[in-house]
């Protein structure tokens, strides 16, 4: 049973950055694409960023030039590094894993920025 596991979360000051870090708990191959979502209350979920497995990279225009997505492969790991933190990014932020069989969700971890 393949689990992700996601942390980094928490509360921070508007300007301020935060890691999040998300990891498969058991072995997972051919993973296609890792990604992050993220969903505000009331609000659908939305992709903020996603590594392929060749490396090709995108971003959500919202976070652009602030959000930086990079990856583990050997360790099946990948993070998210948000800086210049504003409040709308306040949200629960979710990891994906995407393969050929199954798609793997984490649990969510709750980023709150406020001042």
């Amino acid at each position: 049973q393949v689990h992700l596991v996601e942390s980094g979360g928490g509360l921070v000051q508007p300007g301020g950055s935060l890691r999040l870090s998300c990891a498969a708990s058991g072995s997972i191959f051919s993973i296609n694409i890792m990604g992050w979502y993220r969903q505000a209350p009331g609000q659908q979920r939305e992709l903020v960023a996603y590594i392929t497995r060749d490396g090709s990279i995108n971003y959500v225009e919202s976070v652009k030039g602030r959000f930086t997505i990079t990856r583990d492969a050997a360790k099946n790991t990948v993070y998210l590094q948000m800086n210049s933190l504003k409040p709308e990014d306040t949200a629960v932020y979710f990891c994906n894993f995407f393969t050929p069989r199954n798609d793997y969700w984490g649990q969510g971890t709750q980023v709150t920025v406020s001042s």
